[in-house]
Protein backbone atom coordinates (compact mmCIF):
# COMPACT_ATOMS: atom_id res chain seq x y z
CA UNK A 1 0.00 0.00 0.00
CA UNK A 2 1.38 3.21 -1.10
CA UNK A 3 2.14 6.21 1.59
CA UNK A 4 -0.82 8.59 0.16
CA UNK A 5 -3.00 5.79 0.34
CA UNK A 6 -2.20 4.66 3.70
CA UNK A 7 -2.41 8.39 4.98
CA UNK A 8 -6.28 8.48 3.35
CA UNK A 9 -6.84 6.17 5.32
CA UNK A 10 -5.80 6.71 8.21
CA UNK A 11 -7.62 10.37 8.12
CA UNK A 12 -10.59 9.07 6.82
CA UNK A 13 -10.11 6.69 10.30
CA UNK A 14 -10.15 9.81 12.57
CA UNK A 15 -13.02 11.94 10.66
CA UNK A 16 -15.47 8.83 11.80
CA UNK A 17 -14.55 8.12 15.12
CA UNK A 18 -11.78 10.88 15.77
CA UNK A 19 -9.57 8.74 18.01
CA UNK A 20 -7.07 6.15 16.39
CA UNK A 21 -4.09 3.34 17.35
CA UNK A 22 -1.55 2.42 16.16
CA UNK A 23 -1.95 -1.22 16.84
CA UNK A 24 -5.40 -1.32 15.42
CA UNK A 25 -4.48 0.81 12.51
CA UNK A 26 -1.39 -1.84 12.01
CA UNK A 27 -4.11 -5.12 11.85
CA UNK A 28 -6.71 -3.55 9.41
CA UNK A 29 -4.15 -2.18 7.00
CA UNK A 30 -1.81 -5.18 7.33
CA UNK A 31 1.55 -2.98 7.73
CA UNK A 32 3.77 -2.90 10.83
CA UNK A 33 3.24 -0.44 13.36
CA UNK A 34 6.64 1.13 13.20
CA UNK A 35 5.17 2.37 9.38
CA UNK A 36 2.04 3.39 11.08
CA UNK A 37 3.81 5.60 13.60
CA UNK A 38 5.67 6.88 10.91
CA UNK A 39 2.65 7.90 9.13
CA UNK A 40 1.22 9.48 12.28
CA UNK A 41 4.24 11.50 12.91
CA UNK A 42 4.05 13.15 9.24
CA UNK A 43 0.74 13.85 9.69
CA UNK A 44 0.95 15.54 12.62
CA UNK A 45 3.91 16.91 11.60
CA UNK A 46 1.36 18.54 8.71
CA UNK A 47 -1.14 19.60 10.86
CA UNK A 48 -3.43 17.13 9.82
CA UNK A 49 -3.92 15.45 13.26
CA UNK A 50 -2.58 14.76 16.85
CA UNK A 51 0.00 12.10 18.05
CA UNK A 52 -0.92 10.72 20.91
CA UNK A 53 0.66 7.91 23.04
CA UNK A 54 -0.27 5.08 21.13
CA UNK A 55 -2.01 6.89 18.74
CA UNK A 56 -3.81 9.98 17.41
CA UNK A 57 -6.34 11.90 17.78
CA UNK A 58 -9.01 14.31 15.16
CA UNK A 59 -7.28 18.04 15.14
CA UNK A 60 -10.19 20.28 15.49
CA UNK A 61 -10.76 24.13 14.19
CA UNK A 62 -9.62 27.48 15.39
CA UNK A 63 -13.08 27.26 17.46
CA UNK A 64 -13.66 24.32 19.40
CA UNK A 65 -17.29 23.60 20.01
CA UNK A 66 -16.68 19.81 21.49
CA UNK A 67 -14.54 18.29 24.32
CA UNK A 68 -12.94 15.06 24.68
CA UNK A 69 -12.86 12.76 27.66
CA UNK A 70 -10.85 12.21 30.32
CA UNK A 71 -9.26 9.22 29.01
CA UNK A 72 -8.90 10.38 25.69
CA UNK A 73 -7.06 13.61 27.09
CA UNK A 74 -4.59 11.94 29.46
CA UNK A 75 -3.06 10.45 25.65
CA UNK A 76 -2.62 13.94 24.55
CA UNK A 77 0.56 15.72 24.51
CA UNK A 78 2.09 13.85 27.53
CA UNK A 79 5.34 15.00 27.61
CA UNK A 80 4.78 18.50 27.34
CA UNK A 81 2.56 18.30 30.11
CA UNK A 82 4.49 16.63 32.41
CA UNK A 83 6.87 19.40 32.11
CA UNK A 84 4.48 22.04 32.40
CA UNK A 85 3.21 20.25 35.70
CA UNK A 86 6.91 19.26 37.20
CA UNK A 87 7.33 23.46 37.02
CA UNK A 88 3.36 24.02 38.00
CA UNK A 89 4.43 22.40 41.16
CA UNK A 90 7.74 23.33 41.86
CA UNK A 91 5.59 26.93 42.32
CA UNK A 92 4.01 25.47 45.58
CA UNK A 93 5.63 26.65 48.64
CA UNK A 94 5.43 25.76 52.60
CA UNK A 95 2.26 27.59 54.20
CA UNK A 96 0.30 27.94 50.73
CA UNK A 97 -3.35 27.20 50.50
CA UNK A 98 -3.58 25.92 47.27
CA UNK A 99 -6.03 25.55 44.42
CA UNK A 100 -5.80 22.79 41.74
CA UNK A 101 -8.53 22.85 39.10
CA UNK A 102 -10.00 19.65 37.58
CA UNK A 103 -7.76 18.63 34.48
CA UNK A 104 -5.31 16.35 32.85
CA UNK A 105 -1.96 18.62 32.86
CA UNK A 106 -3.40 19.40 36.54
CA UNK A 107 -3.81 16.22 38.01
CA UNK A 108 0.02 15.49 36.80
CA UNK A 109 0.89 18.22 38.67
CA UNK A 110 -0.01 16.21 42.06
CA UNK A 111 3.10 13.81 41.34
CA UNK A 112 5.62 16.41 41.64
CA UNK A 113 4.52 18.15 44.96
CA UNK A 114 6.64 17.35 47.53
CA UNK A 115 5.57 20.23 50.55
CA UNK A 116 4.13 18.83 53.21
CA UNK A 117 2.73 22.24 54.98
CA UNK A 118 0.40 22.73 52.70
CA UNK A 119 -3.55 22.72 52.06
CA UNK A 120 -5.00 21.76 48.82
CA UNK A 121 -8.68 22.48 47.61
CA UNK A 122 -9.74 20.41 44.73
CA UNK A 123 -12.55 20.38 42.13
CA UNK A 124 -11.47 17.08 40.42
CA UNK A 125 -12.18 13.75 41.91
CA UNK A 126 -8.63 11.93 40.57
CA UNK A 127 -7.54 15.01 42.34
CA UNK A 128 -8.60 14.51 45.52
CA UNK A 129 -7.59 11.21 45.65
CA UNK A 130 -4.05 11.13 44.43
CA UNK A 131 -3.70 14.07 46.69
CA UNK A 132 -5.05 11.87 49.99
CA UNK A 133 -2.70 9.21 48.74
CA UNK A 134 0.38 11.29 48.82
CA UNK A 135 -0.50 12.26 52.47
CA UNK A 136 -1.68 16.04 51.73
CA UNK A 137 -4.16 17.72 53.35
CA UNK A 138 -6.99 17.70 50.85
CA UNK A 139 -10.29 18.79 50.70
CA UNK A 140 -12.50 18.77 47.61
CA UNK A 141 -15.27 21.04 46.40
CA UNK A 142 -19.29 19.79 46.78
CA UNK A 143 -21.42 20.28 43.64
CA UNK A 144 -22.53 18.54 40.70
CA UNK A 145 -19.70 16.18 39.44
CA UNK A 146 -19.56 16.94 35.76
CA UNK A 147 -18.65 12.98 34.21
CA UNK A 148 -16.75 14.13 31.01
CA UNK A 149 -14.40 16.26 32.82
CA UNK A 150 -14.79 14.26 36.76
CA UNK A 151 -14.97 18.16 37.65
CA UNK A 152 -17.34 19.22 40.05
CA UNK A 153 -19.38 22.67 39.01
CA UNK A 154 -22.81 24.42 40.02
CA UNK A 155 -24.16 26.99 42.52
CA UNK A 156 -22.65 24.89 45.37
CA UNK A 157 -19.07 24.89 44.30
CA UNK A 158 -19.09 28.39 43.66
CA UNK A 159 -20.75 28.77 46.70
CA UNK A 160 -17.98 27.36 48.76
CA UNK A 161 -15.17 28.74 47.00
CA UNK A 162 -16.69 32.18 48.31
CA UNK A 163 -15.48 30.98 51.98
CA UNK A 164 -11.64 30.67 50.50
CA UNK A 165 -8.87 32.81 49.76
CA UNK A 166 -6.13 31.09 48.04
CA UNK A 167 -2.58 31.88 47.78
CA UNK A 168 -2.41 30.35 44.54
CA UNK A 169 -4.36 28.42 41.76
CA UNK A 170 -3.48 26.26 39.08
CA UNK A 171 -6.19 26.43 36.14
CA UNK A 172 -6.74 24.49 33.20
CA UNK A 173 -7.77 25.60 29.65
CA UNK A 174 -9.52 24.68 26.59
CA UNK A 175 -8.20 27.83 24.93
CA UNK A 176 -5.64 30.75 24.78
CA UNK A 177 -6.47 33.67 22.49
CA UNK A 178 -5.45 37.24 22.32
CA UNK A 179 -9.16 38.35 22.08
CA UNK A 180 -11.23 35.84 24.20
CA UNK A 181 -8.57 34.87 26.32
CA UNK A 182 -8.78 31.50 28.68
CA UNK A 183 -11.58 29.37 27.44
CA UNK A 184 -13.76 26.35 28.07
CA UNK A 185 -16.31 24.44 26.33
CA UNK A 186 -18.87 24.11 29.24
CA UNK A 187 -20.60 27.28 30.89
CA UNK A 188 -20.53 25.30 34.39
CA UNK A 189 -16.72 24.91 34.40
CA UNK A 190 -16.40 28.33 33.14
CA UNK A 191 -18.51 29.77 36.64
CA UNK A 192 -16.15 27.80 38.53
CA UNK A 193 -12.80 28.37 37.33
CA UNK A 194 -13.51 32.61 37.30
CA UNK A 195 -14.95 31.94 40.96
CA UNK A 196 -11.83 30.62 41.78
CA UNK A 197 -9.45 32.87 40.33
CA UNK A 198 -11.08 35.95 41.75
CA UNK A 199 -10.25 34.33 45.52
CA UNK A 200 -7.07 33.76 44.71
CA UNK A 201 -3.59 35.96 44.97
CA UNK A 202 -2.04 34.44 41.97
CA UNK A 203 -3.31 32.45 39.22
CA UNK A 204 -1.52 30.70 37.04
CA UNK A 205 -2.58 28.94 33.83
CA UNK A 206 -1.18 25.34 32.54
CA UNK A 207 -1.52 25.22 28.97
CA UNK A 208 0.39 23.05 26.38
CA UNK A 209 1.48 24.79 22.85
CA UNK A 210 -1.54 23.29 21.33
CA UNK A 211 -4.38 25.66 23.35
CA UNK A 212 -2.63 28.65 21.77
CA UNK A 213 -4.77 30.20 19.51
CA UNK A 214 -8.01 27.73 20.02
CA UNK A 215 -11.45 29.54 21.15
CA UNK A 216 -13.75 27.65 23.55
CA UNK A 217 -17.58 28.84 23.61
CA UNK A 218 -17.00 29.98 27.17
CA UNK A 219 -14.62 33.05 28.49
CA UNK A 220 -13.24 32.25 32.26
CA UNK A 221 -10.52 34.80 32.30
CA UNK A 222 -8.98 37.76 30.35
CA UNK A 223 -5.20 37.09 29.54
CA UNK A 224 -3.67 39.21 31.99
CA UNK A 225 -5.38 37.61 34.76
CA UNK A 226 -2.82 34.84 35.18
CA UNK A 227 0.35 33.59 34.64
CA UNK A 228 0.69 31.29 31.89
CA UNK A 229 2.98 27.99 32.37
CA UNK A 230 3.56 26.48 28.84
CA UNK A 231 5.96 24.06 27.34
CA UNK A 232 6.54 26.08 24.12
CA UNK A 233 5.37 29.29 23.09
CA UNK A 234 3.77 29.35 19.25
CA UNK A 235 3.57 33.21 19.14
CA UNK A 236 5.72 35.92 20.77
CA UNK A 237 2.89 38.37 20.59
CA UNK A 238 1.46 36.63 23.66
CA UNK A 239 3.70 38.19 25.61
CA UNK A 240 2.83 41.37 25.72
CA UNK A 241 -0.43 40.43 27.40
CA UNK A 242 0.65 38.41 30.07
CA UNK A 243 3.43 36.51 31.97
CA UNK A 244 4.51 33.51 30.13
CA UNK A 245 7.12 31.24 31.34
CA UNK A 246 8.42 28.55 28.97
CA UNK A 247 9.32 25.39 30.72
CA UNK A 248 12.53 23.59 29.35
CA UNK A 249 13.45 20.21 29.45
Amino acid sequence: MLQNERHERILAKLKKHNTVKVAALAKELSISESTIRRDITELDHAGKLKKVFGGAVAVNGDITFGETDVSQRTMINVEEKELIAKYAASMVQENDFVYIDAGTTTEKMIDYLDKNNVTYITNGITHAKKLIQKGFDAYIIGGLLRPSTEAVIGSAAIEAVQRYNFTKCFMGTNGVDIERGFTTPDIGEAAIKMAVMKKAYMSFVLADHTKFGLISPVTFADLDEACIITDRLVNEHFCQYTVIKEVEE
